[in-house]
């Protein structure tokens, strides 16, 4: 677990979280829609935001190599300088889909990227935040899975493929995953009991508490309650939903991006 992070919001600002835009699926006219759709949510958000927190699974797939990045997607990284170099601070996770984020973000941008959950006080409400791949109980293919892909040796060796092959292969396999089937509705509430974010949300407040816990990667948005004084929000994703949370200073709104 991080150390706390403390975050100062000053009246009539508000702090947002979103995750799960998954860039580069299903096709690149598909894609490019939807980031037009993030640039005006950004665009809109803009006068009263604080912070954003991008809560991982920004793209559908991310590598960067030590000369190049995969190709595409400046609209939206034009748009988050502009916003950096505007004063307003971005935080980035990564997730399960662009975990093979370097220091790209943070150079060029002035983004810290982080892979871990982090702990933040935000006013007075403390949260803890991520993307939530690999969390909680079970999964264990996944969560092994991960540690080899995250390991310097499987980065090392990706760095030797050529971009073009290196990257087609894995926008293909990307485009295998649910994701880009998201408008089919296959993605379903498994009761919180069943919930391995939730079940390890509860894990947490037995040991540390939070007022919020924001988390990606379900592709669903939820608001459920932890415990009497805390609550587990994922972000559900921006393929078809286009939810979003905001943070005020005082309340947590789980909403979705309508224009």
């Amino acid at each position: 677990m991080s150390d706390l992070e403390t975050i100062p919001l000053a009246p009539g600002r508000n702090v947002y979280f979103a995750s799960d835009f998954h860039l580069g699926t299903p096709s690149i006219e598909q894609s490019h829609q939807r980031e037009k759709i993030i640039v005006a949510w950004l665009d809109a958000i803009r006068p009263h935001a604080e912070v954003i927190f991008l809560v991982g699974d920004v793209f559908d797939f991310w590598f960067e190599y030590k000369h190049s990045i995969p190709k595409g997607f400046i609209r939206l990284q034009g748009k988050l300088a502009e916003l950096t170099d505007a004063g307003i601070r971005i935080i980035l996770f990564t997730g399960n889909h662009d975990m093979w984020m370097n220091d790209y973000f943070t150079k060029e941008l002035g983004i810290p990227v982080y892979r871990n959950p982090r702990r933040y006080k935000i006013g007075n409400k403390h949260f803890l935040i991520g993307h939530g791949d690999g969390l909680g109980p079970g999964d264990f293919v996944y969560k092994r899975l991960k540690t080899v892909f995250e390991s310097g040796l499987a980065r090392g060796l990706f760095r030797w493929v050529h971009p073009d092959l290196g990257i087609g292969l894995a926008q293909a396999w990307s485009r295998r995953s649910r994701a880009s089937n998201q408008e089919k509705g296959e993605e379903h509430f498994l009761g919180e009991d069943r919930e391995w974010l939730m079940q390890y949300c509860r894990e947490v407040e037995t040991r540390m508490h939070h007022d919020y816990y924001i988390f990606g990667h379900r592709h669903l948005p939820l608001d459920l309650a932890v415990s009497s004084t805390s609550r587990y929000i994922n972000l559900g994703e921006w393929v078809s939903a286009k939810t979003y949370a905001v943070f005020d200073g005082t309340d947590l709104t789980l909403t979705n991006w309508k224009k």
